[in-house]
């Protein structure tokens, strides 16, 4: 049987902007060709594809068949490059977390997406959670702190990412006068990434025996805001040393426990069998990670 391409193209197309109405636009046709073609792709296929709610979710067989169509996608394009018939860059998305996408990872990346000719989409969550967009076909290729391979990927490491419990001076200062401590840090105020951000919620827990909602918290869901949030004085809070560490040089910043830290490992996850170029743009990675991230433990 033949994946027919504009029936797998409106299927692409609905996941990627979340509604028939999104997809119809960028194919330009009418949403109700949309449904037709994915239905008759359902068809073919002998399996719903999609949970129609918005926005719209691949069902198990359609991550599957997401999965296969994103790998034939950059592969087609790698052959026709070969061949000297030039389809254009490749696009590749990439699922990471906030924090690396704004540290280290941008000026890691630039040289080879250029070199390459590869366009890039980031697709964010937290590190903990990137693997399943991988695994869920919404990215080629992810960075996350899980180990475990996602079904059909290789996992290489990468290197640790160390975080810093710190505060501005001012701040440290009022909540903190005699070092952090339990009674302190019921009342002071800290910076919450989301409600998937862990580090402070564990942090709080392991070393002075504070469950969640037990202290005042802001949440701010962007790295740069985030950092300026602490550095402002709204409260305190992780930053990796990557973002940080100028900052604590400088005074603008404090470390409420110097002897206490976080490390979050990271991995590499692609697909086992991949395109020339997704290969090199992650030796490249992996090259840099661990000219810029601490070592992981042997």
């Amino acid at each position: 049987m033949n994946i027919d391409p504009r029936r797998s193209e409106a299927f692409v197309a609905a996941i990627d902007h979340g509604s028939f109405e999104q997809a119809a636009v960028q194919l330009h046709i009418t949403p109700s060709a949309v449904s037709q073609r994915v239905a008759a792709l359902e068809q073919d296929m002998g399996a719903p594809l999609l949970v129609r709610t918005r926005p719209c979710r691949p069902t198990a067989a359609g991550i599957r068949l997401l999965q296969f169509l994103r790998r034939r996608a950059l592969l087609e394009a790698e052959f026709l490059a070969e061949l000297g018939n030039d389809a254009g860059p490749a696009r590749v998305a990439l699922a990471v977390n906030n924090d690396t996408l704004s540290t280290w990872l941008l000026p890691a990346l630039a040289p080879v997406l250029l070199k390459e000719q590869l366009l890039v989409e980031f697709v964010l969550d937290n590190q903990g959670h990137t693997a399943a967009l991988l695994e869920q076909g919404q990215a080629v290729a992810c960075i996350s702190s899980v180990a475990a391979p996602v079904r059909g990927c290789s996992v290489t490491p990468m290197g640790l990412m160390r975080y810093r419990m710190v505060a501005a001076p001012a701040f440290a200062s009022r909540w903190f006068p005699a070092g952090m401590n339990r009674e302190a840090a019921r009342r002071a105020p800290v910076m919450v990434f989301d409600r998937k951000d862990l580090l402070q919620t564990n942090f709080l827990l392991q070393h002075f025996g504070l469950p969640e909602g037990a202290y005042p918290f802001h949440y701010v869901p962007a790295s740069e805001p985030y950092a300026e949030a602490i550095r402002l004085g709204l409260g305190y809070g992780m930053l990796p040393l990557e973002q940080c560490a100028a900052m604590l040089q400088s005074g603008a910043l404090v470390d409420l426990t110097p002897d206490l830290h976080v490390d979050v490992p990271l991995y590499w996850h692609a697909w086992r069998i991949q395109p020339a170029r997704l290969e090199r743009m992650g030796a490249a990675l992996l090259q840099a990670a661990r000219s810029i991230l601490l070592p992981l433990p042997a």
